[in-house]
């Protein structure tokens, strides 16, 4: 799955300003084989402090279970603005979701952190499922999530 956030995109949310440089990102979630249904999972951007900036990506279709994704649906508000066209179909156990991303330079080292909020009907919720700091020195390096991500990294180009 391919899918580009120009700057019109988290620039709206962030108030970046209209001549950054956008950075090409490739986020990888892997799943551990926990044996139920598919994982809803809302890969999304926070500042420093925790504060919802923005979704990357949501991985389930059916918006009605959206609210499993509690920080990201608390966050978001479950404004369809703010995930309209940034959806894609859930993962199942053991499976990997992989995104491609254009995201601004500016969010690159300046606090702001990538946060996976994951959810498997008739299984347990996870709230930030994992939290990484989205840095120029994090590239590239695998960490796991606590809940139903085995691994996660992501890779700037």
């Amino acid at each position: 799955m391919k899918k580009i956030l120009f700057a019109l995109g988290l620039a709206t949310v962030m108030a970046l300003p209209a001549y950054a440089q956008a950075r090409e990102v490739t986020f990888t979630t892997q799943l551990k084989n926990y044996g139920g249904d598919g994982a809803y999972l809302a890969l999304y951007l926070t500042d420093a402090n925790g504060q919802y900036q923005g979704t990357l990506w949501i991985s389930g279709e059916k918006s009605k279970y959206y609210k499993h994704l509690r920080d990201w649906a608390r966050g978001s508000g479950l404004n369809q603005a703010e995930y309209d066209g940034l959806t894609g179909a859930s993962v199942t156990s053991g499976r990997a979701l992989k995104v491609t991303l254009e995201l601004e330079d500016a969010l690159i080292d300046s606090g702001y952190q990538v946060r996976v909020d994951t959810a498997v009907e008739d299984m347990r919720d996870n709230r930030s499922d994992l939290v990484v700091p989205l840095t120029t020195e994090g590239s590239g390096k695998t960490v796991s999530g606590r809940g139903y991500v085995q691994s996660f990294v992501y890779d700037l180009k």
